[in-house]
């Protein structure tokens, strides 16, 4: 775009002024002609149709009328006053409602005068009314305009200025005019040719003002490709220069341990997922070049016996590995878990954690310094100054998306004869046009099979009328030796309100329990009370553990089969199908029970539906993703990569994909993009560097 236009305060735009401009900065951001062209519609209302009063009805979600207001009044006192209108067209009449910014609209109505009006109807009894409706004076001169009408977001401080939706889009109208003209291409001639794209200038014209949804929907396919196309030239050149010889890392081709592990003492056949990960890590670890690979699988589908044989590719090839995991649960039970495969062969092993006494840190820093020490499971002591390596070649880091890039840094920085390779492990399940997206520069494997025996859960949605039934089923379950986890939302805002209910919950399983040892699990409980707690449910002491969701990751417990979630629709879907995966571990059939309130809200019910329907943790995040959007998901929203102004990721992966291929093709082509047809390139991503609009840093 031509710099200097485009950066014109917006107070010098016609129709705008200092009083404006004041608001434009402070309730958008808006600044100069650029950021307002830049604000586009969330989304284009359809203003072809015309309805009558007498055709309104309760589900229509927006309606345009045409008529005449015939009589306005003050309705209430104080805080409770609004302002009615009566609107009237040859078939009927409605109520036309301001309860806030009423003077200034009291001002502007004509009694007898013609408008436009736009806004969504409510019934009242036999009439309907609208709040706070779009209107547009009906002149001689002025023809109301319909066709795709462009919404903004403004606010309620804005609009008594004139700048409604309607007035912000009399603003980009005044721009576009002079603006049109000086909108330079940002994509190649030879791409907008080969996919048969419009030019920059119309695609943005076009995302303001379509002339029908076919220009709409040309548009904003141009923009969302080219959104895209930038973000995934940045990732996979990344990727591209972390394989050079700059990050090249150890050799691990010896796998003499690896393979009498695997030959004399693997307690169980590998599912063929888990045989087909082993083998690309092996790839990677042998290849001399740093490996960077995310481990994605759902709760229970191996990982970390996967992890185990990574461990032991680096062991035989003199080098010495650790695992990371975000809270002292889980680095315990990892611990717990390699210990049992590690001891069988010999190789040492300890656990380094913010509770661990300062005799064994010592022994451990001295063990890890001089070799002696093969393998280490930890928390984020593990990244402390003094806890060093003799050689570190491979960092395994479990739900990476807890920890932040400074954390994770920290271990590239241990003593290494080159760059430690790393395994990024996560239970939650990512979407491949999510994973395309937040992790497009490590390479990504799926363990997408449960090893075999393991019997699917049995998933059920439970109203509170239905509580004593629930009670009822949890003591047959434990009368044929099993065991049940109680699980209560961990709501932030409200840490007493949390412990209050948690409290309120044990005493009443306490009361519905009596003869029944139960074990009680949370966030302010210290990290030594938590363990032994949990131990004590661990070795079937306790046969009901109520906790918060401080138990969504870490505890194994093959004997528990029931998993109670009470609230179930405060959970969000991605950890309520964490909680579900802590029962279904042993070869007993397991039930996840959700149990809600009668009230639910659309989104509710839809969470719980989808739980109910299937346990493929890919299927639950697709829904998660349609239903939250990008930027909610756990991890993804602090990486500051999905700040997409067109694109929705879970509905245009097939964009995701063209751009993808068709910056990875001129990647290859022109690494550094020195040939002519690519200047344009270059400038734009100098210009988005400048503009520092992704914060591509953050990408792990």
């Amino acid at each position: 775009m031509v710099k200097n236009f485009f950066d014109t305060k917006i107070e010098f735009l016609k129709g705008v002024g200092p009083q404006k401009a004041s608001l434009l900065n402070t309730e958008l951001g808006i600044f100069t002609f650029g950021d307002l062209l830049e604000h586009f519609p969330f989304r284009h209302e359809d203003r072809t149709k015309f309805y009558r009063v007498s055709e309104i009805q309760e589900h229509f979600p927006y309606v345009q009328l045409k008529g005449r207001i015939v009589k306005k009044q003050y309705i209430g006192e104080g805080r409770g006053k609004r302002l009615s209108a009566q609107f009237q067209d040859d078939t009927g009449v409605l109520e036309l409602v301001w309860f806030k910014g009423h003077s200034w609209i009291d001002k502007s109505l004509q009694i007898g005068a013609t408008y436009v009006i736009f806004g969504k109807p409510q019934r009242f009894g036999f009439k309907f009314s609208i709040s706070h409706p779009e209107m547009e004076l009906v002149t001689a001169e002025s023809k109301p305009q319909g066709g795709l009408f462009p919404v903004y977001h403004t606010s309620e401080k804005m609009k008594p200025k004139g700048l409604d939706s309607r007035g912000v889009a009399k603003l980009q109208r005044t721009l576009l005019k002079d603006a049109f003209a000086k909108i330079e291409e940002t994509l190649p001639e030879y791409l907008l040719k080969q996919h048969n794209f419009i030019s920059k200038a119309y695609a943005v014209g076009y995302a303001h003002f379509p002339k029908d949804p076919q220009t709409l929907e040309q548009a904003l396919n141009r923009l969302k490709f080219e959104e895209l196309f930038y973000m995934q030239l940045k990732v996979l050149a990344q990727k591209k220069q972390q394989h050079t010889k700059q990050f090249a890392g150890q050799v691990f081709a010896k796998i003499p341990t690896l393979n009498t592990f695997y030959k004399e003492h693997l307690p169980f056949d590998l599912t063929n997922a888990q045989k087909r990960v082993v083998r690309e890590i092996y790839g990677d670890m042998k290849s001399g070049i740093q490996m960077n690979r995310l481990l994605q699988g759902d709760v229970g589908s191996g990982k970390t016996i996967v992890a185990f044989i990574c461990m032991l590719m680096c062991l035989d090839n003199d080098a010495q590995a650790c695992m990371m995991a975000p809270t002292e649960i889980l680095a315990t039970q990892h611990y717990h878990g390699l210990k049992e495969h590690a001891d069988k062969i010999g190789v040492s092993i300890a656990l380094l954690t913010g509770s661990s006494k300062t005799k064994e840190r010592r022994i451990i820093d001295e063990e890890l310094r001089n070799g002696k020490l093969k393998i280490i499971v930890g928390t984020h002591a593990l990244i402390e100054e003094k806890v060093d390596f003799q050689n570190l070649g491979l960092c395994v880091i479990d739900e990476q998306h807890r920890f932040g890039v400074a954390q994770r840094a920290a271990l590239w920085k241990k003593t290494s004869k080159a760059y430690p390779h790393i395994l990024v492990m996560t239970a939650t399940p990512i979407p491949r046009t999510l994973a395309m997206t937040v992790y497009g520069d490590l390479d990504v494997s799926v363990i997408d099979e449960l090893p075999a025996g393991r019997k699917p859960i049995v998933t059920q949605h439970r109203t509170d009328a239905n509580r004593l039934r629930v009670f009822g089923f949890i003591k047959e379950q434990i009368a044929e030796g099993r065991q049940a986890y109680v699980v209560y939302p961990l709501i932030e805002e409200s840490e007493k309100l949390d412990y209050k209910n948690l409290m309120d919950g044990y005493e009443s399983i306490c009361r519905a329990f009596p003869k029944i040892p139960i074990s009680i699990v949370h966030g302010r409980m210290k990290a030594e009370d938590k363990e032994w707690e949990m131990q004590r449910f661990v070795k079937g002491e306790t046969k009901i553990m109520v906790a918060t969701t401080v138990i969504e990751v870490g505890v194994n417990v093959p004997n528990s089969t029931v998993m109670v979630i009470e609230n179930a629709e405060k959970f969000g879907l991605a950890q309520l199908h964490q909680l579900r995966g802590r029962v279904g571990r042993g070869g007993s059939q397991s039930y996840c029970i959700l149990i809600s309130g009668d009230k639910l809200s659309k989104d509710g019910k839809f969470r719980l539906e989808t739980m109910v329907r299937t346990n493929n943790g890919f299927e639950i995040a697709d829904a998660d993703l349609k239903l939250r959007g990008p930027g909610d998901i756990e991890g993804t929203q602090q990486s500051g990569v999905l700040s997409l102004k067109f694109t929705d990721i879970s509905k245009d992966s097939q964009v995701l994909q063209l751009a993808r291929e068709t910056a990875d093709k001129l990647l290859d082509e022109d690494p550094k993009m020195e040939k002519s047809e690519h200047s344009i390139i270059r400038t734009q991503q100098a210009f988005m560097a400048q503009k520092k609009t992704t914060n591509w840093s953050r990408i792990s």
